[in-house]
C-alpha cells in the first residue's frame, strides 16, 4: 500500500443526498439521479471522500445499513418539501409535490433519524435545513415575501444573493464562521416553527432562521449543523465544510474502535 492509499484510506467517507427529477443530458431526456459537482468537491477540498446517496424507498433498518459505510452526512439542496409532511396544506408557491420528491423526502426523513440515533455528524444546506426541522415535528413559512415583504433570499434566474447573518454565542455555527458571516442565499422558504431538539445559531437581517443545530443539552454528543444558505456556492470558505470533515473523522475513528475493542 502507498502513501496516496493511506491518505484515501484516512479520509472520512461522507455520504450526500441528491436529486431525483427529470434531467436532459445531451440526447436524453430521463429520470435521474443526480447533484450539483460544486458540492463534493467543497467535500473534497476540505479533506473528505464523497458517497452520493440517490432517494430510494428504504425503512429505519435499510437506513441504517446505508450508513454504516459511511462517517457522515449532508443533506443537500433542492425541492421544496411536501407541506404534508409537516400538516399545512400547499402554498400556491409551494413546489408541487410529485412521486419522486415524495421519495426523496422519505428518504432523507429516515436517513437523519438513523444519523441521530448513531450520533453520526450531520450537515444540512438549504433544502437540507428544512428537511431536518420538518423531521424533528418543526414547520416552515411556506414563502417567505408573505412573512418578510420582499423576495431578496431568492431573486430567481440560478442569481444567488448575498445575506448578512449573525450567529448566536457559544454555538458550534459561531465557532466555525464567526460572529457575523456573508452567505450566498437562495431560498423562498425557511424555518417557522422550531423542531424537537433543535435551537437557532443564527438568523439575517429580517429575523429568517439561517441556522439550526441540535441543542446541546438533549444531544450532547452530536454534530448536527444545518445551515439555510449555500456554502458550497464560496469554495474559498470550506469552514462548514471543514468542520463536517473533522467530525466525521473523529466520529469515524471512535466507530472503528468499537469495532476493534
Amino acid at each position: 500500500m502507498n502513501g496516496s492509499d493511506l491518505e484515501y484510506r484516512r479520509r472520512p467517507a461522507i455520504g450526500l443526498t441528491t436529486y431525483l427529477q427529470q434531467a436532459q443530458t445531451g440526447v436524453w431526456d430521463v429520470r435521474a439521479s443526480f447533484l450539483p459537482a460544486i458540492y463534493f468537491e467543497g467535500v473534497g477540498l476540505a479533506g473528505g471522500m464523497s458517497v452520493l446517496l440517490p432517494p430510494q424507498p428504504v425503512d429505519a433498518a435499510a437506513a441504517d445499513a446505508l450508513l454504516d459505510g459511511l462517517d457522515g452526512l449532508i443533506i443537500t439542496g433542492g425541492r421544496d418539501v411536501d407541506p404534508g409532511a409537516y400538516g399545512s396544506p400547499r402554498h400556491p408557491a409551494t413546489d408541487e409535490p410529485a412521486d419522486d420528491s415524495r421519495i426523496r423526502d422519505d428518504f432523507e426523513f429516515a436517513l437523519l433519524h438513523a444519523a441521530l440515533r448513531r450520533g453520526m455528524p450531520v450537515l444540512g444546506i438549504c433544502r437540507g435545513a428544512q428537511v431536518l426541522n420538518v423531521a424533528l415535528g418543526g414547520t416552515l413559512h411556506q414563502h417567505l415575501p408573505d412573512v418578510v415583504g420582499h423576495s431578496r433570499h431568492q431573486q430567481g434566474n440560478a442569481v444567488f444573493s448575498t445575506s448578512a447573518i449573525t450567529t448566536v454565542a457559544g454555538t458550534r455555527v459561531q465557532a466555525l464562521v464567526g460572529a457575523t458571516t456573508d452567505a450566498q442565499c437562495y431560498h423562498h422558504q425557511a424555518i417557522d416553527r422550531l423542531g424537537d431538539g433543535l435551537i437557532v445559531s443564527a438568523s439575517d437581517t429580517d429575523g429568517v432562521i439561517e441556522a439550526v443545530e441540535t441543542d446541546p443539552r438533549r444531544y450532547p454528543e452530536h454534530w448536527v449543523v444545518a445551515v439555510q444558505w449555500h456554502p458550497e456556492e464560496r469554495l474559498d470558505d470550506l469552514r462548514l465544510f471543514a468542520g463536517l470533515v473533522q467530525a466525521s473523522s473523529a466520529y469515524g475513528q471512535r466507530k472503528t474502535q468499537k469495532v476493534s475493542a
